[in-house]
């Protein structure tokens, strides 16, 4: 991702929430439902956690690729370089490239493969000089997915979330509660919207192609851009098995940031904004926090303003 569509999108996101901010409660209406349900979920008790297994691996010191588990929709990464910054840059089977920095000195770090089945290129990139970065390492990798859901359940480099993160010990919480997939989503939903409030300091401070959301972080402070809203229900979804798209894309003609997630009797949902007992519509966590629904359903239109231009 640019640094200039970053910025875009993180000013998107400010734009919207001075638009569509107001004060709501939408978690305790949920919780009240779930609690009258007879039935309940199963609910998920050992999150997926990505492995660096050294089965498969590419590169020497100090970079590694360790392509171990491809089928699962995943590669990891280590440096151990002296480098003042580095990136990972995945070229897709259809030559979309994904750019994702990487934190320094946290051993191997999870990048998503989201592009299907095929040929991707993965360059590692060290910091030169001002905004230049070196491919330091390049290897091509043949993918092939065990199913299609796979890269849409693991952690990543922008939905990082484990067993213990607050928001998956939530997560499961709220899934002991619902009665199906499809509560549990609106838990989780609601509990978003109603919790998290937007950041407009963060989205003015916050640094363009550098930024990570941190999930248990927006958890724990209640506050975020559109970026930690989607990923902090990602993680929440995911840590019960729910497969979760984290898509960046346009809003009309902002940037912006939302989720679409996949529901056994629905297929994927990422058509409306508001859910009514059967169906959802766009979820968009940020555009339906703390919001009057006319207000955000004359914004969002049928979801046809909606175009997908990257899927984390």
């Amino acid at each position: 991702m640019g640094q200039k569509f970053l910025r875009r999108m993180l000013c998107a996101c400010m734009l919207a929430g001075l638009l569509f901010f107001s004060s709501c409660g939408g978690g305790s209406s949920g919780e009240a439902a779930a609690a009258e349900n007879t039935s309940h979920r199963e609910s998920v008790q050992q999150c997926r956690m990505p492995e660096a297994s050294g089965t498969v691996v590419y590169g020497e010191e100090p970079w590694l690729l360790d392509a171990s588990h491809t089928e699962d929709g995943y590669v990891m990464v280590s440096y151990s370089g002296s480098a003042d910054k580095i990136k990972v840059r995945i070229t897709y089977p259809d030559d979309t490239q994904y750019i994702y920095p990487m934190k320094l000195g946290e051993g191997a770090q999870t990048f998503p493969l989201t592009g299907g089945d095929g040929s991707y290129t993965i360059d590692l990139l060290e910091h030169t000089t001002d905004s230049q970065y070196a491919i330091a390492f390049s290897q091509e990798i043949s993918v092939k997915l065990a199913d299609e859901f796979e890269p849409f359940l693991y952690p990543n480099q922008y939905v990082w979330f484990t067993q213990s993160s607050k928001a998956a010990v939530y997560a499961k919480q709220l899934s002991d509660q619902a009665s199906d997939d499809l509560n549990f989503v609106e838990l989780v939903y609601n509990y978003v919207i109603g919790n998290i409030t937007y950041d407009q300091a963060l989205a003015d401070s916050a640094p363009t192609t550098e930024y990570i959301p941190d999930v248990d972080e927006t958890f724990t402070s209640g506050r975020g851009i559109c970026f930690d809203y989607a990923a902090l229900m990602t993680a929440m979804l995911r840590s019960q098995d729910i497969p979760t798209k984290l898509v960046v894309g346009y809003s009309g003609e902002a940037y912006h940031a939302w989720i679409s997630v996949y529901l056994e009797e629905q297929g994927w949902v990422d058509n409306v904004i508001e859910f009514d007992g059967k169906s959802w519509s766009l979820m968009d966590p940020t555009l339906a926090a703390n919001n009057d629904s006319s207000a955000v359903k004359k914004y969002v239109g049928d979801g046809s303003n909606y175009t997908e231009k990257y899927c984390y």
